[in-house]
């Protein structure tokens, strides 16, 4: 057991107008199972380069032991290749059998080992570099977003598989698996960095009781401001009015004054001057205790959206449909059958490559949203309601680039519409200046959630719309479809949002 000790901890990038960190100070046990959790863009990837020695900031961050980061990076050239081939290129001194006992664990035949690994699917590379990644022994390991893009059964491997666990940080979006898998969460606020005992619903409850405590002092100071201010108001007028009786004075109604009594005024009025400017710097101390408190709340603003109605009842319908494409030995999906009325929010539930996006896809299709795909042969029915307007959400997000401007002139958006929904996503205003392809994984895919946002539609369709998305932003988007209640077709993988917001699941 050994600990990271961080003190007076700041870095900041070059020509960024705000420091990632400040003076932040913390110690970390290398036994904990830590949860490591922020906004998008806050610096999870830039405080575990820090903790690896990749780069450096001002301060003193010391450890003992080695950190070591997952994902591993695998090249275009490892990628065809077997995992057992570079296995030990990504992690010194693996032994295949150590590997070959994690896989066990994970549930996975040792077999993928042995197969190229880009015929691997998305879930079985994640076990193979996981078991190569805890296959070593004394090291800090620094997991982050392994379930990103992985299905509910991969999702349930991977966290029963970390949950027996120890010794790492964990960073995710993930709220069932921060539960189950860490006993501390050292969460990265929005000027501090604090650590925590406990799993992720132990740190919200704490965090809504300091929120409450902190809003209501905010409150008790604001009132005592209110009290300050008209208090240094009155004095400062009968500071004014005391000193125009200074000069000048009538010697029949005021037979008691004479011209001495002018020093005697100016005196008076100088020591009221002097409680007004006390006050003032009362005043000004209140309002920076008062900002103190609310430094670190997490503000998620309420999101607005337009839902368009349509003349018929039924938008989607789907009956006996099976899909193959051409060349492939069986179908992607068979005998399927449902339909989307308006109102409906219809979670598609399966394993990865069993259909999910291929289904959207077809729908955005017959609707003529994009153009036909060739190669998908199709039998049964799928049809949409005439004239539908669809609000679209696709997994990939690379294809983003260009300003915000650019952007918004090419989907016919409201600039300034977009721009609020990003500031109340998070995106701060430096970030909207950018390309939109220096943007981080999370921030591009709050790009296109934005945009279907503030797009009129009579159905949203979105293709795992929270992945990368950060925690705050999840509960920010439930919070949204939850007081809306817009018509929905979507496909996501995080268990807790899917049972919040789905009135129906489809299993493929």
């Amino acid at each position: 057991m050994s600990q990271i000790r961080a003190d007076h901890l700041s870095f900041s990038y070059e020509g960024s107008p705000e420091p990632v960190f400040e003076n932040a100070a913390f110690t970390i046990d290398t036994d904990w199972k830590l949860g490591l959790i922020g906004r998008n863009g806050k610096g999870k990837t830039t405080f575990l380069r820090l903790l690896t020695g990749e780069i450096t900031g001002r301060g003193t961050l010391t450890s003992s032991i080695p950190a070591v980061y997952f994902p591993y990076t695998v090249t275009a050239a490892q990628m065809k290749q077997t995992a057992a081939e570079f296995a030990e290129e990504l992690r010194e001194s693996c032994e295949l059998w150590r590997v070959i006992c994690e896989l066990s664990e994970l549930k996975e035949d040792a077999e993928v080992l042995y197969r190229p690994f880009d015929t691997l699917s998305h879930g079985q590379r994640t076990k193979v570099l996981l078991a190569i990644l805890f296959s070593g022994e004394n090291d800090f390991l620094l997991i982050d977003e392994p379930t990103n893009h992985l299905d509910s059964q991969a999702r349930e491997n991977v966290r029963q598989y970390l949950s027996a666990k120890k010794g790492f940080i964990l960073v995710s979006h993930d709220r069932d698996l921060l539960d189950a898998c860490t006993d501390h969460i050292l969460v990265l606020n929005r000027r501090t960095i604090m650590v925590q005992s406990g799993n992720f619903t132990c740190w919200q409850e704490n965090q809504q009781r300091r929120e409450q405590f902190a809003l209501a002092e905010n409150e008790k100071h604001r009132k005592k401001i209110n009290k300050l201010k008209k208090a240094a108001q009155q004095t400062d007028e009968w500071a004014d009015k005391n000193e125009r009786t200074k000069i000048g004075f009538d010697p029949v109604r005021e037979h008691d004054r004479c011209i001495s009594t002018r020093s005697f005024i100016g005196s008076k009025t100088k020591k009221m001057q002097s409680r007004v400017k006390n006050t003032e710097r009362r005043i000004e101390r209140e309002i920076a205790e008062q900002e103190g408190l609310l430094q670190d709340i997490e503000e998620t603003p309420l999101l607005k959206m337009t839902q368009l109605a349509h003349h018929k009842e039924t938008l989607i319908t789907v009956r006996d449909l099976t899909m193959q494409y051409e060349g492939a030995a069986r179908p992607v999906c068979e005998g399927l059958t449902f339909s989307v009325k308006q109102g409906e929010r219809i979670a598609l539930c399966g394993m990865n490559g069993c259909g999910k996006s291929t289904l959207m896809k077809l729908i955005l299709q017959t609707a003529g949203v994009i153009p036909q795909e060739e190669g998908l042969h199709i039998s049964g029915i799928c049809e949409t309601a005439s004239r539908l307007v669809v609000s679209y959400i696709p997994q990939d997000t690379s294809f983003l680039h260009g300003s915000v401007s650019e952007f918004c002139e090419e989907r016919g958006l409201d600039r300034s519409l977009f721009c609020t929904v990003l500031r109340q996503l998070d995106i701060s205003r430096g970030q909207l200046a950018k390309d939109i392809s220096e943007y981080s994984a999370g921030q591009k895919k709050k790009v296109l959630l934005a945009a279907s946002i503030i797009t009129p539609a009579n159905i949203c369709i979105w293709d795992e719309p929270l992945n990368y998305i950060d925690i705050f932003s999840r509960i920010q988007i439930e919070r949204l479809l939850e007081t809306y209640r817009p018509t929905m077709l979507f496909a996501e993988h995080d268990i807790r949002f899917r049972e919040n917001i789905a009135t129906k699941d489809v299993h493929f």
